[in-house]
């Protein structure tokens, strides 16, 4: 398909630059990986008056990991995070979850800041990103903001984003004490496909955790009810049920082309439960290796 949307194309040298080129148009669009932005300007469901190229923008393509914190600039591929030696140590379930995205060439382009910035409803990042209390870095002429990730997702397609700004990258904040955590999606069959549901959960030392879905809702989001509930308790089959019990309110899923909501309420139940005892094995130094399925 074609894109037959008239536009300037413009690839600034400085993030400055890159601010000034945004101030100068009314419908900037940003091309980082642009495995979503080429479809949305094929399909003409945006059609901006100028495309801003930032890909040669070396300050925002690092990932880095001091303090505590890892921090993902904005032109991060995901095939990047798999590799990166701080997040296979410390965050295999970021590169677990990172796997999932798409096909290897998807994945060799794509970023997690333009995951996040879609802002879809079945975004694969946004549950990982909740579990981790992650901060959305931005830059703009007014200066620089960091935005919890809980206050990123305003709703379908809708983000904090400010006009004139671009997000310059993520940081994400080593959990105190061992963790460990465990992504399920749920697609239609084995390889590229968007999410039907996903969970994400996380283990934490003291019988902590942290729960997250995406998919099920317009926008990802932390399961707080759930979390109450399991906090502070060892786990055992009538916690789980329990759990399980909660799902329906936390959650609103929609019927569509790939699956119905009841379909997906009831995956979910089945997610929760076998990711909680992935994250729980995993935490205690066993459970399914990284990477393997659990559907």
């Amino acid at each position: 398909m074609p894109i037959i949307n008239e536009f300037a194309y413009v690839k600034p040298a400085t993030v400055a630059q890159a601010l000034k080129w945004l101030a100068r148009y009314k419908k900037p669009a940003i091309l980082a990986g642009g495995t979503d932005l080429l479809n949305s300007l094929k399909d003409g469901s945006i059609k901006p008056d100028a495309v801003i190229d930032i890909k040669g923008l070396d300050t925002l393509h690092k990932i880095s990991f001091a303090g505590k914190r890892l921090y993902v600039g904005a032109l991060v591929t995901f095939s990047e995070l798999i590799e990166a030696e701080a997040v296979r140590r410390l965050f295999p379930v970021l590169a677990e979850t990172a796997r999932t995205i798409g096909s290897p060439g998807i994945r060799n382009r794509a970023t997690m800041v333009g995951n996040i910035c879609s802002a879809v409803p079945c975004l694969d990042s946004g549950p990982l990103l909740l579990a981790y209390d992650a901060v959305v870095t931005t830059v703009g002429r007014g200066g620089k903001r960091e935005i919890p990730i809980v206050k990123w997702f305003r709703g379908p397609k809708k983000t904090s984003l400010k006009s004139g700004e671009i997000v310059s990258g993520v940081i994400i904040p080593l959990p105190e004490g061992k963790h460990a955590g465990c992504f399920i999606k749920l697609g239609r069959y084995a390889g590229e496909d968007l999410a039907q549901a996903s969970v994400l959960a996380m283990a934490l030392e003291g019988n902590r955790f942290r729960v997250a879905f995406g998919s099920v809702a317009p926008v990802p989001f932390r399961a707080k009810g759930i979390e109450k509930l399991l906090n502070g308790k060892q786990l055992d089959a009538r916690l789980f049920a329990e759990a399980k019990k909660l799902v329906a309110a936390a959650i609103a899923p929609i019927t569509d082309l790939r699956a119905t909501k009841e379909y997906r309420a009831h995956m979910c139940r089945v997610m929760l439960e076998r990711s909680l005892k992935a994250a729980l094995g995993r935490l205690a130094g066993g459970g399914p290796a990284y990477g393997e399925r659990l559907l």
